[in-house]
């Protein structure tokens, strides 16, 4: 069975993470994706504290196994959500959209394990020094807020800058992606597009759909002109906000364009005002599944193609 330290480090069976997708990402697919042996997380997003604490009882209601809790770094409710995770006693947190020093003391003191998302090298190093318990290395092809290099490159230049445990993130949808990021030095490995399709996700029928008709051809990114990027489906939404990002819309007006929509992709399926965020692993995603059935088939698969090096290597 394929392990590595950070199954230890975290008392999971599987080194798989399910990304902490704002408005998507809630207790419920938590839960089962840690019922299924790898590790959930719940993603605060924007969301008030109020909500975050509404998804960890609704997460602990159906696991005694370990949650994560992802907080994005720009939300105006990061400082609440912060004292939230050491009040429910969460045992491990993910950031993602900024820098997480200013929370880094209360969470060590707490026991949380911090495992921030880095997507430069120079990020991976300050984590490394400020007692992050390992780091998500994401590359651009990950949906959401994403940077600019590659997971293929910025993997195993994380892997050399620190000595903690690396996850890959961005790109990987099934078992040759798992096995091509041990091979770039990771110790697992986080999917976020690969679990919009479980049973457990709560997004809506329309976006599940766009999703599994999905090719290889069917992301964006806008928002590079605010300084925070993001890779969505290209849709109307995401077409009209590239047009309005590069026809010199005055930057309050356009931040203004992308609020809320998210959540009208999320809990209305909104085709023209709602923003479906997805990495460009979208094209291998072909049907509904348990969560658990995805955590487990990705392995399972990882395991085999490994197990086959004997073929190329002599």
């Amino acid at each position: 069975m394929l392990k590595s330290s950070i199954c230890e480090m975290l008392g999971i069976e599987y080194p798989v993470f399910q990304g902490g997708m704002a408005w998507i990402a809630d207790g419920k697919l938590a839960a089962a994706v840690s019922n299924g042996g790898g590790l959930g997380f719940i993603g605060a997003g924007n969301a008030p504290a109020g909500y975050v604490k509404e998804q960890i009882e609704i997460a602990r209601n159906i696991t005694d196994k370990p949650i994560g809790v992802n907080i994005m770094l720009l939300s105006p409710f990061a400082d609440e959500v912060a004292e939230l995770v050491i009040e429910e006693k969460i045992e491990v947190v993910s950031t993602g959209a900024g820098n997480p020093s200013k929370y880094m003391k209360a969470w060590l003191e707490a026991g949380i394990k911090v495992i921030p998302v880095v997507a430069s090298v120079g990020m991976a190093k300050l984590m490394t020094r400020i007692g992050a318990s390992a780091l998500i290395a994401e590359g651009g092809e990950a949906g959401g807020h994403v940077g600019e290099l590659t997971t293929m490159v910025i993997v195993p230049q994380v892997c050399d800058a620190t000595d903690l445990p690396v996850i890959a993130a961005g790109g990987i949808a099934d078992g040759r992606g798992v096995a091509a990021a041990f091979m770039l030095g990771a110790q697992g490995i986080q999917m976020g597009t690969r679990f919009l399709s479980a049973d457990e996700c709560n997004i809506h029928p329309v976006y599940k759909e766009k999703i599994i008709k999905a090719g290889d051809l069917c992301t964006m990114v806008t928002g590079k002109r605010l300084g925070h990027p993001v890779r969505s489906l290209r849709t109307q939404f995401s077409r009209d906000y590239s047009k309005a990002e590069y026809g010199g819309m005055p930057d309050d007006e356009l931040e203004e364009l992308g609020t809320g929509a998210l959540r009208l992709a999320v809990q209305e399926g909104d085709n023209v005002k709602g923003c479906f965020l997805s990495g460009q692993s979208a094209g291998m995603v072909k049907q509904e599944q348990p969560a658990a059935e995805i955590v487990k088939e990705v392995i399972e698969e990882a395991e085999e193609i490994l197990l086959r090096a004997p073929e190329w290597v002599k």
